[in-house]
């Protein structure tokens, strides 16, 4: 299993390159790797045309956005042409509370699905979901079509949603859909972490 991490995002909102920012000492992007390493054999970590980021190990692979500006659509096709493997866990740098229980439950789910995605009340959380190598030519089309929402995507591929419910058993707080996207996240997220 392939484990991709989407770090190629502007930090627009956040004033500052949100990849090193540091919760207890350690970055957002080591808080990634550290959720990612005991469920992948290898780690991808897509970067943006502009960004420089130097791998922390000879066993992560940095790799840049192939469609550089196309948000997060853009970097899910870049990491699943990256992976060696079939079926890739995909999450987002900016969250430092993914449940590895979760994704472990996800990865248990039958390899006919080509998305496995967590649904709660608040939406489709796909920034925190197995992707199958086999969604590449369906990303394409949407890409090309200008169409960038991954949404769009689950009407064209075969989904597996992971309803409240089962999330409920694995994540009561729903900390994995934590996002820190503004400083004011980011002061929230530390105090979580028990920061002082």
């Amino acid at each position: 299993m392939t484990g991709i991490i989407l770090a190629g995002g502007r930090s627009s909102r956040f004033g500052l390159d949100k990849v090193r920012a540091t919760i207890n000492g350690k970055s957002l992007i080591q808080w990634a790797i550290d959720c990612l390493a005991p469920l992948s054999t290898e780690i991808i970590i897509v970067i943006g045309l502009e960004d420089f980021f130097a791998a922390p190990s000879t066993k992560i692979q940095v790799i840049r956005d192939v469609y550089p500006g196309k948000g997060p659509l853009g970097g899910l096709y870049s990491g699943l042409l990256g992976s060696s493997f079939p079926r890739a866990i995909v999450i987002g740098c900016d969250m430092p509370f993914v449940s590895v229980a979760l994704l472990d439950y996800m990865t248990r789910m039958p390899s006919v699905f080509d998305v496995v995605v967590p649904r709660t009340g608040k939406g489709v959380e796909p920034l925190c979901a197995i992707y199958s190598r086999s969604c590449v030519a369906a990303i394409h089309k949407l890409l090309e079509r200008n169409e960038l929402r991954i949404g769009e995507l689950f009407g064209t591929v075969k989904v597996r949603y992971v309803e409240e419910n089962e999330i409920d058993g694995l994540d009561p707080e729903h900390l994995s859909f934590f996002n820190v996207n503004t400083l004011a996240q980011l002061r929230e997220a530390r105090k979580l972490a028990g920061e002082s």
